[in-house]
């Protein structure tokens, strides 16, 4: 059985993205994420911990910021349920990661590979990323839906960088090269990845 904070999580993050998100492969991604998460996995018994970047928590978090009432149960469940997360820095290549990109971020799974609910075909987490700092070009291959919960700045493949804004979304193609740059405050982003081959 799934911890309380966790269902009600997962029920405002499937209502969040239904309220926000528009491409029509992310919200195909996202039946697939939300079918397969009605079925639960093994639940982790490693309590949650912190890394210093955490401290911008607080400030990315606050209530004030989301006026809209999706949004607003989204951060209010969140917090109810980050006690319990790992969080860590990211690992592997940070080809064109900002000075100071080490540790000023951390990510955290929700659901997936060192989640509270411990899962391999659906990755559901979140980014922290400290102001004024870029995270590395990345990919991967699983397709990634993102709703952004703060200002902060966008790139995926060619293209320029773009600002969703609070409430605004992004779909990752499987392999797209992305990345994300924060601001004068910090960046917030939930992220959702299908892990499973689209005709499973």
């Amino acid at each position: 059985m799934r911890p309380e904070s966790l269902s009600d999580f997962l029920d405002a993050a499937r209502a969040a993205f239904a309220a926000h998100v528009t491409h029509p492969d992310a919200t195909a991604s996202l039946y697939r994420i939300f079918t397969a998460l009605e079925s639960p996995g093994e639940m982790s018994q490693t309590p949650g911990a912190r890394i210093p970047a955490c401290a911008h928590l607080a400030k990315a978090t606050g209530l004030a910021h989301f006026a809209d009432p999706s949004l607003r149960r989204l951060i209010e469940t969140f917090a109810k349920l980050e006690p319990d997360l790992q969080w860590r820095p990211r690992s592997g290549d940070c080809t064109n990661a900002g000075p100071g990109f080490a540790e000023n971020h951390a990510n955290a799974y929700i659901v997936g590979p060192g989640g509270i609910e411990r899962r391999s075909d659906v990755w559901i987490g979140m980014s922290l990323v400290a102001p004024n700092i870029r995270y590395p070009d990345h990919t991967h291959p699983p397709e990634e839906t993102y709703l952004v919960l703060s200002p902060g700045q966008f790139m995926q493949g060619e293209g320029n960088w773009f600002e969703p804004g609070i409430g605004g979304s992004l779909y990752n193609p499987p392999g797209i090269l992305h990345a994300m740059h924060s601001g004068d405050a910090p960046l917030l982003a939930l992220w959702a990845l299908w892990a499973e081959p689209k005709n499973r």
